[in-house]
């Protein structure tokens, strides 16, 4: 039997005692009121559990008898009510703000509210409260309040807001000189774009000829990609080993300048029809009106599959695809058979030279599946005659697969070019943007603002250093250069002088970049170390003049015609022929450049 007493203390304190049948007993002063926040009472002696206190027990006579089956059940009731009730007022997280969850509050008739009262403590051992509060910390906390509600990123905060999946895509793009650019950009961003993005990283002059191009070198191919294309897209039916290369493309368009250079009058059929007096305008409108059915028909020699074997057929490209006739030049559709259609190929160039697959002539393309990977099985391997027919069949699928799309695709830099925006204009460092062109003629210094005389002043400035330098090296000035020295070291930091490459490579850089009229670069001359070589590709050949120095008066000059027009530098020389054809078949146009990424 358990039995409760009330006793006063000196100090007209109240305890409240408990004894149980194995002797121990529970004091409880009205200070523990204040750190023991349940009211369950435990005996000291043998850690029994007694009754929670309720008013009228607590002054109930010291000589009443309690059921104690009575009181365990009691006591287990009111155990299961403050565990609903914490669990009910526990803090609840929600993106990081504390939240009480109320429930409604109880009946004031109800059994539970009458044997509980939250003002009366509770002991717990010490056991069963680690359990409890381990229980409970993850899906609470203490009611402080937070001082840094910033940090707790709410719901559409920028601090600390949960990460974002991402739909951009992660791209490396290569450079000539092997070095490597990765940038990250949208699923919906084009091959544009994405030059626009590297010509602004890389500080490059945005002429409209930069372009993407699709490189595998395992299977020998590549082509420039579309301006239009969707790089992610492109990149996925790629392989592995495949990767972009960032380089210029100047013949990317040339087409729709000068389209009678790609299209001789023998491989068009409708201009055999015409007898060639079918306009430039109307040549082109034909290729792009949806509507008309141009052909473009020729031999070309086909690699048989399987076999090192070319055969050589008389081939018809129209909008529907690629065919050849089993009969000679027969066009009757009986005698056509299908090689390859345009919507899911595209046309590559290949890169890896005649001796690889035994080709008949130089001039190599192939026709490549969109979802082939790297299946040398599925590739249609072709061979043209010569260059013009290699750029004519390569132009022609192209204009036939694309029609229009092309067109809009030229239309948009020369739209840019007649009405100028900030992010048109060409790009330029912050060191070069913050010069300004002075004149310190006078007494003071003057900006000049007239674009006009500030070309003619630089103009007029370069040439005053060159009679300067050349002037004091007769004189015999001590500077730290050989008088010869500097006109033969300056070349070397302009785009278009390539150093000591071979002819071959010279060859295939500017293939690479277009063979188009004009484009040239600058190199040593292999065969006499004082000598430089001139390469321009003009009516898509390919030529090389020497550049030979020549000595009048102690000085050395520099002469492409055998000393009849002699130049201090190559710079000189360069900037002449550029305004004037002279010995050459054309003006220099393009430099064959080389970006560094």
């Amino acid at each position: 039997m358990l039995h409760l007493k009330i006793c006063g203390s000196p100090s007209t304190k109240l305890h409240s005692q408990f004894s149980c049948s194995n002797g121990g007993f529970v004091m409880v002063t009205p200070e523990c009121l204040l750190y023991l926040p349940h009211p369950v009472h435990l005996c000291r002696h043998c850690q029994c559990p007694s009754p929670p206190l309720s008013s009228h027990r607590f002054f109930a006579s010291t000589d009443d008898d309690v059921d104690l089956e009575r009181l365990v059940n009691e006591m287990n009731s009111s155990m299961e009510s403050v565990y609903s009730t914490q669990a009910d007022t526990a803090l609840l997280l929600n993106n990081g703000h504390a939240r009480r969850r109320h429930t409604p509050p109880l009946p004031v008739s109800s059994p539970s509210r009458e044997r509980l009262r939250h003002s009366q403590p509770m002991h717990i051992q010490a056991v069963r409260c680690l359990q409890e509060e381990q229980h409970l910390r993850p899906a609470s906390l203490p009611a402080i309040p937070n001082p840094f509600p910033e940090l707790c990123s709410p719901a559409g905060s920028p601090v600390l807001s949960p990460i974002q999946t991402s739909d951009n895509h992660i791209v490396k793009v290569w450079s000539e000189d092997g070095a490597g650019k990765v940038v990250e950009i949208p699923a919906d961003m084009t091959a544009r774009d994405v030059c626009q993005l590297l010509v602004y990283k890389s500080h490059c002059l945005d002429d409209n000829a930069w372009t993407l191009v699709e490189h595998h070198p395992l299977l020998g191919l590549e082509r420039c990609l579309e301006d239009h294309e969707l790089v992610v897209q492109v990149q996925a039916s790629m392989s592995s080993d495949s990767k972009f290369l960032f380089r210029k493309n100047y013949a990317k368009y040339e087409f729709f300048r000068n389209p009678l250079n790609f299209f001789p009058e023998q491989m068009v059929a409708w201009c055999q029809e015409s007898d060639g007096s079918i306009p430039q305008s109307q040549l082109l409108q034909n290729f792009l009106n949806s509507s008309s059915c141009p052909e473009i028909q020729g031999y070309l020699y086909v690699k048989e599959p399987g076999r090192k074997s070319w055969k050589k057929l008389y081939m018809f490209l129209r909008r529907s695809g690629l065919y050849y006739s089993t009969k000679g030049t027969s066009k009757e559709p009986r005698h056509l058979q299908l090689l390859s259609d345009l919507d899911e190929s595209n046309i590559f160039t290949i890169i890896t030279g005649r001796k690889l697959h035994n080709s008949p002539t130089d001039f190599q393309f192939c026709i490549k599946p969109s979802k082939v990977r790297s299946d040398c099985k599925e590739l249609k391997m072709l061979c043209a005659e010569d260059e013009q027919s290699r750029t004519c069949w390569m132009t022609a699928f192209r204009l036939l697969k694309y029609g229009i799309v092309l067109y809009q695709n030229y239309n948009v830099p020369q739209q840019r070019k007649s009405n100028p925006s900030h992010f048109s204009a060409p790009v330029r460092s912050v060191s070069e943007n913050s010069l300004v062109a002075m004149d310190f003629s006078g007494r003071t210094g003057r900006v000049i603002d007239n674009p006009v005389e500030a070309q003619s002043a630089a103009l007029e400035e370069g040439q005053t250093w060159r009679k300067r330098s050349q002037r004091m090296n007769v004189l015999g000035s001590p500077s730290p250069l050989h008088p010869s020295s500097l006109s033969t070291v300056i070349h070397r930091t302009q785009v278009w002088f390539h150093g000591r490459i071979m002819r071959e490579e010279a060859h295939k850089m500017i293939i690479q970049q277009g063979q188009v009229d004009g484009l040239f670069l600058l190199r040593d001359s292999q065969s006499n170390p004082k000598a430089f070589v001139l390469t321009l590709c003009h009516h898509q050949k390919i030529k090389h003049f020497q550049i030979l120095p020549c000595e009048e008066d102690g000085q050395v000059f520099f002469s492409l015609d055998d000393g009849a027009t002699k130049f201090t530098d190559l710079i000189h020389l360069v900037e002449f022929y550029q305004l004037n054809r002279g010995v050459l078949p054309c003006k220099l146009k393009h430099p064959c450049t080389a970006v560094a990424l």
